[in-house]
């Protein structure tokens, strides 16, 4: 058998970089932030980071390095997120603020998504019909009616330069009650014959300056049933590692840095790592290298 020369140089140099490829941090497939956001469990990046229950809804738009929440009536991104208080803070592109005035469809939740709304949201509906929106008729069972303790709130709303050019009268806008949307998880402006809506969750201090509130909705989650934080994350994320999940039965997985992964943590991952890439030392690939190199030369 007889090796030309181009064709030994190009299996030594394939074998030295099949050797010595190292996984870089783009390879690492579960990150621990998403844009400017951290992202800890139950979050994750995309498939199989996180926990799965969280999956479908919460993930990371890689090119625009954005965290959205997504249900059946579109994508929303996200603000901020209260890991002490497992708190969502999202944003409604469609959403009418002090600054802002959009045409909207509404907003909903998806019935099995791992959350519910957080006491103190309020929901402004504008520009409704008062002449054919169920929510002004005395005879409708299945839709909430205005909470109309909360009337101030559409005083100082429509006071708002952008919403004042909505030039529609006070008593076209509602604070939607209950503030979990009914059984449904639904606030369908299109039934409702509102034109937009504003989400408040915190008036910041300012009760009567709508121009400092805090628009959007705060979602409250939890781990689970018992909403218990899994010991195995913590011991993970405290190793630097990215909790996450694999398999048919969703076994819990941490991520490391280096490419590999753990059933346990990344303090040791080299002894526990299940399908990650692992580094040769430059000195074995040498080493090999050489042994091949011997080996062509004894061919040719």
């Amino acid at each position: 058998m007889t090796l030309n020369l181009p064709t030994t140089f190009l299996l030594l140099t394939t074998i030295f970089l099949l050797l010595h490829t190292t996984p870089s941090s783009s390879d690492f497939a579960c990150k621990s932030s998403c844009g400017s956001l951290a992202v800890h469990y139950p979050f994750g990046t995309g498939a199989g980071c996180g926990s799965p229950a969280f999956q479908p809804h919460v993930t990371c738009d890689s090119y625009q390095q954005t965290l959205t929440l997504t249900t059946h009536t579109g994508s929303y991104p996200i603000q901020a997120i209260d890991y002490t208080n497992q708190v969502l803070y999202i944003t409604d592109p469609s959403m009418s603020t002090c600054s802002s005035t959009n045409t909207s469809d509404g907003f909903s939740l998806d019935w099995n998504a791992p959350f519910t709304f957080l006491d103190g949201n309020i929901f402004a509906l504008l520009d409704c019909s008062t002449s054919s929106s169920p929510l002004y008729s005395s005879n409708t069972t299945d839709v909430p009616l205005c909470d109309t303790s909360n009337a101030p709130i559409c005083s100082l709303l429509y006071s708002c330069p952008a919403i004042s050019l909505l030039n529609a009268p006070i008593s076209t806008c509602c604070i939607y009650a209950p503030v979990s949307l009914g059984p449904s998880f639904e606030m369908d402006l299109n039934k409702l014959q509102c034109s937009s809506y504003s989400g408040i969750y915190s008036f910041n201090g300012a009760e009567t300056n709508p121009s400092g509130w805090k628009f959007g909705i705060a979602l409250k989650y939890r781990f689970s049933v018992d909403d218990g934080y899994p010991s195995a994350c913590a011991d993970c994320e405290k190793s630097n590692g990215v909790c996450g999940y694999t398999g048919q039965y969703n076994s819990f997985t941490c991520y490391c840095a280096n490419g590999m992964n753990s059933s346990t943590n990344c303090y040791f991952a080299s002894a526990s790592w299940n399908g990650g890439s692992r580094t040769v030392p430059l000195w074995i690939g040498i080493g090999l290298i050489s042994s091949w190199g011997l080996v062509v030369a004894w061919i040719l």
